[in-house]
């Protein structure tokens, strides 16, 4: 490989003259040149394994072998744009769907979070004809200019906050405003965004969607208290808008019970649309966009194309297929719901016997 003709400091070198400095590097007072990897490990240059606890994307494992033959296989025999008709982009939207409420059953293949977020909020202002984006403090959903605005975990060190974008308290029961103690946070909370609602009517302006993480990353691994979407939801569409829940970061079986972060939250939850990104392609540019089919055809309604050259292509498919089926073969949710258990139990003696639900 070109990378391996020249040394560490030699690498670095040529970084800091071609590569543009907001690109910044892990560790970049001694960043680490990793030339190979494989399942949890890294190796530098000198051979050295590193395990890795800050990589977010290998989702089923670095070079896993299932998913390295199903792209190379697929790369061998077609790779093109995916306005022709293919069966890996219909097969894997069928497979996707078996993972999800049977509402959300339209998707839309992108390359990455961004984009799929980017969509999404183009599908809430196009369902609901309202413009405004109701989000949650320190929050990120993303890099392009559409995603910045609706992060304040970015504009706020960019630029003012737009006029159409409003923020509602994160729902932390650890450090926020209402805590464990509390006798109902999620109320509470929920009546947080009631308010924000409440202002934006005062205002004369209509709401598109409330944006949230089923569990915010960015701004704290939190872990909403159960009931808050639910009644969140009732708010939004109370006022128009819909509920976007983004898995870009914690979907694909991560929480272990189920397949979905969204999930946790209980049966009677259903977000209006679902973004995935990162897990989904195990490293692969691949990102989605699910939501209803009368959101779809709003979307649909306006006459203008929507298509995504290398979205849903037959190798990004081939590849999404084989991780969805090494998380199932190789039982990847019963590990991590294993390994959550097992972190609880060391803390307080005790083991639940819920069942896991990743796939229904």
């Amino acid at each position: 490989m070109a990378s391996e003709l020249y040394d560490k400091k030699e690498t670095l070198t040529l970084r800091k003259k071609y590569i543009a400095s907001s690109c910044r590097l892990f560790f970049p007072d001694d960043p680490i040149k990793i030339v190979r990897a494989q399942g949890q490990y890294m190796f530098d240059e000198k051979d050295r394994k590193y395990l890795d606890c800050i990589n977010n994307v290998a989702h089923v494992g670095h070079c896993h072998p299932d998913v390295v033959k199903a792209g190379y296989m697929q790369m061998e025999k077609l790779n093109t744009n995916s306005r022709f008709l293919h069966d890996n982009i219909v097969h894997y939207a069928k497979k996707l769907s078996e993972t999800l409420p049977q509402e959300l059953s339209v998707f839309y293949f992108v390359n990455s979070g961004s984009e799929a977020n980017d969509l999404a909020i183009r599908l809430a202002q196009q369902y609901t004809q309202h413009e405004d984006i109701v989000v949650l403090d320190n929050a990120y959903h993303g890099h392009l200019n559409s995603l910045i605005d609706i992060s304040p975990y970015k504009f706020r060190s960019l630029r003012p906050q737009k006029d159409w974008v409003h923020v509602a308290p994160i729902p932390d029961t650890y450090r926020g405003m209402f805590r464990e103690d509390h006798p109902d946070p999620a109320l509470a909370y929920a009546n947080e965004v009631k308010a924000v609602i409440d202002e934006v009517k005062k205002k004369n302006r209509k709401i598109a969607a409330f944006f949230a993480e089923s569990l915010p990353s960015v701004a704290g691994q939190i872990i909403p208290p159960a009931g808050y979407f639910q009644k969140v939801a009732e708010h939004i569409h109370e006022a128009g808008g819909l509920f976007v829940a983004d898995e870009i970061q914690v979907g694909f079986g991560r929480v272990g019970k189920h397949f979905w972060a969204f999930q946790l939250q209980g049966d009677d939850f259903l977000p209006d649309i679902v973004t995935m990104g990162k897990p989904i392609g195990n490293g692969h540019p691949l990102a989605c966009v699910t939501t209803t089919k009368e959101i779809a055809d709003a979307f649909a309604a306006t006459g203008v194309e929507h298509f995504n050259t290398f979205g849903g292509s037959p190798v990004s498919c081939a590849i999404g297929l084989a991780v969805l089926e090494v998380i199932k073969k190789e039982d990847l949710c019963g590990n991590a719901t294993q390994g959550r258990w097992f972190i609880y139990w060391s803390r307080v003696g005790k083991r639940s016997s819920e069942e896991d639900t990743c796939y229904r």
